[in-house]
C-alpha cells in the first residue's frame, strides 16, 4: 500500500462524510421549516433510505465489475450537482418540499451506489494484511466527525437558515471526487469473468439465504432499522412539540442531534471486548433488547436533560446492534462475494427498515398521536424484532466457534 494512497483515501471519506452529516441535520429541519409537518419529515427519511432499497441489488452487481474509482469519482460529483440545486433555488425564491425531497433521494441513490463500490475499494488499495488497521483508521475518523459534526450543524441551522447549509455538503462531494481521482493505486481488483447481472446478484442472495445466523441478523436487523426510521423522522418534530427545542433560535437541538454519534463511539470502544467475551450471535440476543429498552427510555422522556441522556444510551446500544452485525457477515463472508453480500445485506435491512419505519411513523403522527406516538410506532416494530430473535434456534444455539 502506499501510504500517500490510503491517506487521499481517508481524507476523501473523512470531508466526504463530513458533508453528509451537514445534510443529514439541514435537510429535515428545512422541510420542517418549509411545512410545519412531522409527515413530511418523515417523508424526508424515507425517501433518504429507499434507494437502497430499489438499487442495492444492481449497485452491489455493478460494483464487482466496473472501475470503482471512476464510479466513486462521477458518483460524487453528481451528488454535489445535485445539492447545490438547493440554495440556489432558495436564493431565487422558489425553494419547495418536494423540491428537498427530490434532492435527497438522487443524493441517497447516488450513496447507494458509493457504498457498493467503496466496500470493494479499500480493501484492493491496502491488502488484506493491512485491512484491520486501515479500516480502523476510517471507522475511527468518521466516528469522531458523527460526534463533532451534527452539533456543530445543529447550532448553525438553529441561527441561520438550513438551506445554504447544503452549499458545504456540495463543496465536500467535490473535494472528495479530485481526491479520489488523485489516488494512483488500484481500487479495483481483476473482476474475472460475469456470467450476468442475475446470476451475480443471485450469488449475493444465495449466501445470504443459506447461512442462517447471516439470514436471520439481516431480517431482524430490518426492524431495528425501522426504529431508526421512526427516530430519524421524529426527532425534530418531536424535540419541538414534546421538549420544547425548537427548529430554529434554540441550540440544545445540535446536543439532540449528536446522541447518536456519541452512543456510536462508545460502541465502538465497547463492542468488539463484548464480542470476544459473549460471541457475536450472543451479542446480538442482548443488544437487540437493549436498544428496545433504550427506545422505550426516549420515548418516556418529556424533560430536555433526560431525553438526551436516553437518546445517547439509545445510540450506543443501536451502533452497538449494527456494527456486530457488520462484522460478523464481514467475518463470514467470502472475499469474491464480499460487495454483493453486504451490499445486499444492507438493502435488505437498513433500506427496507430506514423507510418503512419513518412511513409508519409519520402516518401515525399526522393522523393523531403526534411524534411521540410516531416514535412508538417504530419501537413496536423493534420488539416483533427482538421476539422472532429469541425465538430463532440459529441464534440460541449458534456455534461459538462462528463467532
Amino acid at each position: 500500500m502506499r501510504d500517500v494512497d490510503f491517506r487521499r483515501y481517508l481524507a476523501a471519506r473523512l470531508i466526504s462524510v463530513a458533508g453528509t452529516l451537514v445534510s443529514v441535520v439541514a435537510l429535515p429541519v428545512l422541510v420542517y421549516r418549509l411545512t410545519g409537518s412531522a409527515g413530511w419529515t418523515s417523508a424526508v427519511a424515507a425517501g433518504g433510505a429507499l434507494p437502497y432499497l430499489l438499487f442495492g441489488l444492481v449497485a452491489g452487481s455493478v460494483a464487482d465489475r466496473v472501475d470503482r474509482r471512476r464510479l466513486m469519482v462521477g458518483l460524487e460529483l453528481g451528488a454535489g450537482a445535485a445539492l447545490a440545486t438547493i440554495p440556489a433555488a432558495h436564493a431565487a425564491g422558489a425553494l419547495t418540499a418536494v423540491h428537498v425531497l427530490a434532492v435527497g433521494f438522487a443524493v441517497q441513490t447516488c450513496f447507494v451506489f458509493f457504498d457498493a463500490a467503496n466496500f470493494g475499494a479499500l480493501p484492493a488499495l491496502v491488502g488484506r494484511e493491512r485491512l484491520t488497521s486501515a479500516y480502523s483508521a476510517v471507522f475511527g475518523g468518521t466516528t469522531a466527525l458523527e460526534l463533532v459534526i451534527p452539533p456543530l450543524a445543529g447550532l448553525a441551522v438553529a441561527a441561520f437558515a438550513p438551506s445554504p447549509l447544503l452549499a458545504v455538503n456540495a463543496a465536500t462531494a467535490v473535494a472528495s471526487a479530485l481526491l479520489l481521482r488523485a489516488i494512483s493505486g488500484p481500487l479495483s481488483a481483476p473482476a474475472g469473468p460475469s456470467s450476468g447481472m442475475r446470476r451475480d446478484i443471485g450469488a449475493g442472495l444465495a449466501f445470504l439465504w443459506r447461512h442462517r445466523v447471516v439470514r436471520t441478523l439481516t431480517l431482524v436487523g430490518t426492524t431495528h432499522a425501522a426504529a431508526a426510521g421512526a427516530w430519524v423522522a421524529m426527532l425534530v418534530p418531536w424535540a419541538d412539540e414534546v421538549l420544547g427545542v425548537r427548529s430554529s433560535g434554540d441550540a440544545r437541538l445540535g446536543a439532540l442531534f449528536s446522541c447518536w454519534g456519541i452512543g456510536a463511539v462508545v460502541a465502538a470502544r465497547t463492542t468488539p471486548r463484548l464480542a470476544r467475551r459473549l460471541g457475536r450471535a450472543r451479542l446480538a440476543l442482548a443488544a437487540l433488547p437493549a436498544s428496545l429498552v433504550s427506545g422505550l427510555a426516549v420515548l418516556a422522556a418529556d424533560q430536555w436533560i433526560p431525553a438526551v441522556a436516553a437518546a445517547t444510551v439509545w445510540g450506543w446500544t443501536h451502533s452497538t446492534v449494527v456494527l456486530n452485525a457488520i462484522t460478523y457477515r464481514q467475518h463470514v463472508c467470502p472475499d469474491d462475494l464480499q460487495s454483493r453480500v453486504n451490499t445486499t445485506a444492507r438493502m435488505l435491512s437498513w433500506g427496507v427498515g430506514q423507510p418503512l419505519g419513518a412511513a409508519v411513523a409519520g402516518a401515525v403522527a399526522v393522523s393523531g398521536p403526534g411524534p411521540r406516538g410516531g416514535l412508538a410506532a417504530g419501537l413496536a416494530i423493534l420488539l416483533l424484532g427482538v421476539i422472532a430473535a429469541w425465538s430463532t434456534r440459529d441464534l440460541r444455539h449458534a456455534p461459538r466457534e462462528e463467532t
